[in-house]
């Protein structure tokens, strides 16, 4: 049994939780994910690693409450525990893979907008603990959704906010302000990781292709069993098929085919809903 050790409400439907984990907290590496199982009656649900304390022995994730399994593990208290807690799982974020020397010479930025400041963050915070800045833009729909701002600005020195209704930091997505900073701040991206909906990663890959920039995209919302048996997660990169929890969830988002990826993502919306009607008894 995995226990609760903290939990937090970040906004009205996203929750924090520290997890006791001992084994996967000191095997963890930015970008990888856990396996969720709240009870033997319950389906698993991959959550992102958005930090972890290798001397406390916890593992942090962040969710929203959305479907019948994410709201059902909402409910769950500080000292309840989980049945399963599986990790890490996925390759980690691929700057690990670089010479931290060439990654100082890079100019790096990353987007996320809503949830996707829970992914991004063990990333930055890795680079910052390799003495590595990088510039963050959080976008989200008004300011009481704004997840991780104080954590972020730790541990970046550029750190932007974006709100679509103008209510915190700049009046529009983060995708817009994205473009603001490359076309008229003529900032010069080497490398950018964006963790946002579906769409907006496609139209930040469209952008970016023209500049030559390379980006990186997680494609983690579209997994279900996270060990590559069902098969839900499949998606074409570069021409071949990939399976995002065993081969990502990051890929090079110019070579990503979003259309299918979009189609994929959307095959369970009509199940989903009727589950959460009936379990919610609504």
């Amino acid at each position: 049994m995995y226990k609760i050790t903290n939990k937090k409400m970040l906004d009205s439907n996203t929750f924090l939780m520290d997890i006791e984990a001992p084994r996967i907290a000191k095997s963890c590496l930015p970008g990888q994910f856990v396996i969720v199982r709240s009870d033997e009656k319950s389906e698993r649900i991959p959550l992102t690693i958005c930090d972890y304390d290798t001397n406390r022995g916890t593992v942090t994730v962040v969710f929203q409450a959305l479907g019948i399994s994410t709201r059902k593990i909402s409910t769950y208290e500080i000292d309840e525990s989980f049945l399963d807690f599986v990790g890490p799982l996925g390759h980690p974020s691929d700057l690990l893979n670089e010479d931290l020397e060439v990654l100082r010479n890079k100019s790096i930025v990353f987007v996320a907008d809503g949830i996707g400041a829970a992914h991004v963050y063990p990333q930055v915070k890795w680079l910052y603990d390799h003495g590595i800045d990088a510039d963050v833009i959080v976008g989200c729909e008004s300011k009481e959704h704004l997840l991780l701002e104080k954590e972020m600005r730790t541990i970046s020195a550029n750190s932007y906010i974006a709100t679509n209704d103008g209510s915190y930091g700049y009046k529009g997505s983060a995708e817009e302000l994205l473009k603001e900073l490359i076309e008229n701040e003529r900032k010069n991206y080497d490398h950018i990781v964006a963790v946002a909906p579906m769409t907006m990663m496609k139209s930040i890959c469209e952008f970016t292709k023209g500049f030559g920039i390379k980006t990186i995209v997680s494609l983690k919302q579209i997994m279900i069993d996270g060990i590559g048996l069902c098969g839900g997660c499949r998606v074409t990169v570069g021409g071949e098929t990939k399976f995002t929890c065993i081969d990502g969830p990051e890929f090079d988002g110019h070579l990503v085919d979003f259309e299918e990826a979009i189609r994929r993502q959307a095959m369970y919306k009509k199940e989903e809903a009727h589950k959460c009607r009936v379990g919610l008894n609504l």
